[in-house]
């Protein structure tokens, strides 16, 4: 039996918490640590070590992993 590991990138990550909030499922001002939820445990652990990687905290903002958008329409 064969098992993939999945890799998650900054950018991959920021692209889940962008679909999570336009779904309505978390808000910007939600600790990262929230996105375990809709997380896999057993993936879990890479995200995390991802986000360390890249000096993010668990109980930073999520405003602050996504930083500012830009809005095309304004």
């Amino acid at each position: 039996m064969t098992y993939t590991t999945v890799q998650y990138s900054l950018d991959v990550i920021k692209d889940e918490v962008r679909n999570l909030i336009n779904k309505g499922a978390i808000g910007r001002q939600q600790p990262i640590y929230t996105l375990c939820q809709f997380i896999p445990a057993r993936e879990w652990a890479y995200v995390e070590c991802e986000l360390e990687a890249c000096n993010f905290l668990l109980r930073d903002r999520i405003g602050d992993l996504i930083g500012s958008e830009k809005w095309e329409n304004d």
